[in-house]
């Protein structure tokens, strides 16, 4: 209950451009993304214009200098790889204006989004997730707007070779949903083929619509995670592994991601003119929490897994008070800190993250040659 208070709160308050010089040929001429808060770039603010952010909220403030729809202090991992592409930031699809230009991407991805659809949780006793707008929902979106981007299939098929797909990340809501609503980690691990099968399936839609290249991300580790260790709260050495992360819940994600991974494999063979590409989103993340000072954060151990912006407690995180909220602070350096809130990661973070999947080696297989370093 109190993860799911967290995430909700951050919601409420977080509530209360940009493009590389052009290349004759790029390698990406669009990209089309479909996820949660790690990769919303403000579609999620659409659905509150009633109750916008603050403009002294902290969220946005590193990069953009304001809130920027985003659920962190800059730019997400899909913000560096489009910079990294030479293509803009994708705009958020409730966003968009009546005669935008939407040729060079879209961002279909609403915090809060869940995999699987609230009906799922409703009917086993779990509490509904902070948005409706599952996977499936955003691929409707998708199919809707597919018209305004090309005419018939010989041009979509021709617009599609020069197209990335993001499936994700998404499927990690549906696992805090679960653990927020008092769920066992076996109780959760029996859901997530569930999920995964969720995911394989709307990449699968995907490709009949004609995408050609996609991107399956598997998901974090959570024991990691600043909200995780302030849910569990656990005061048992045997919990945790060496750098301080739940060694349970970061089972339950590798769990996760060798089924997501074992998905994409029988797609990869179903769908041979395709390249599905899978993110190590797990071990790009995870080495800098083995091993911070190498990536430029800080060293301090009791430090580290500490959210940037926050409260109090051990990891700086109050489910009741969160980021923004009142007497809340943000750490002197956000560029020495992994995460962010409690539940999301900094900039700095999600720019390492970025660099490891761009230019390597969590791509499997790589993605296409960028024309741009991320700085």
């Amino acid at each position: 209950m109190k993860i799911f208070n967290l995430f909700s709160i951050i919601l409420t308050f977080c509530f209360l451009g940009n493009v590389v010089s052009s290349v004759d040929s790029l390698p990406y001429e669009t990209i089309f993304n479909f996820g949660d808060s790690i990769s919303d770039t403000g579609n999620a603010m659409a659905f509150h214009r009633d109750h916008p952010m603050p403009s002294d909220s902290p969220y946005g403030y590193t990069y953009f200098k304001h809130p920027a729809g985003r659920f962190l202090n800059g730019r997400l991992i899909i913000d560096f790889i489009a910079e990294a592409y030479g293509l803009p930031f994708l705009p958020a699809v409730k966003n968009l204006t009546k005669d935008q230009d939407i040729r060079k991407g879209v961002n279909f991805a609403v915090a809060g989004s869940t995999a699987l659809e609230e009906l799922f949780f409703t009917s086993h006793g779990v509490m509904v997730p902070a948005t409706n707008n599952s996977l499936s929902v955003q691929l409707g979106w998708f199919k809707e707007l597919k018209s305004s981007l090309c005419k018939n299939i010989e041009e979509c098929d021709v617009y599609f070779k020069k197209s990335l797909f993001l499936v994700g990340e998404i499927g990690g809501n549906d696992v805090i949903q679960y653990a927020f609503g008092q769920k066992t980690i076996t109780e959760i691990r029996e859901i997530v083929p569930i999920i995964v099968e969720a995911i394989a399936n709307t990449t699968s839609a995907l490709i009949e619509e004609g995408a050609i290249e996609l991107v399956v991300p598997g998901n974090f580790p959570i024991g990691c995670n600043a909200a995780f260790l302030t849910m569990v709260d656990s005061k048992k050495k045997e919990d945790f592994d060496e750098f301080g992360c739940l060694v349970a819940y970061n089972n339950l994600v590798e769990y996760f991601n060798e089924q997501l991974k074992n998905a994409i494999k029988t797609l990869q063979q179903k769908n041979s003119q395709a390249k599905i590409i899978y993110f190590d989103y797990y071990n790009d993340a995870k080495r800098l929490y083995q091993a911070p000072q190498q990536y430029g954060f800080t060293s301090d151990k009791n430090e580290i897994l500490k959210a940037c912006c926050g409260l109090d407690g051990p990891y700086n995180v109050n489910f009741n008070v969160p980021c923004g909220g009142p007497g809340t602070k943000v750490c002197s350096d956000t560029s020495k800190l992994i995460n962010w809130d409690g539940a999301h990661l900094t900039e700095a973070a999600y720019r390492m993250i970025a660099k490891g999947l761009v230019e390597g080696p969590f791509a499997n297989p790589s993605l296409q040659t960028p024309p741009f370093k991320i700085a």
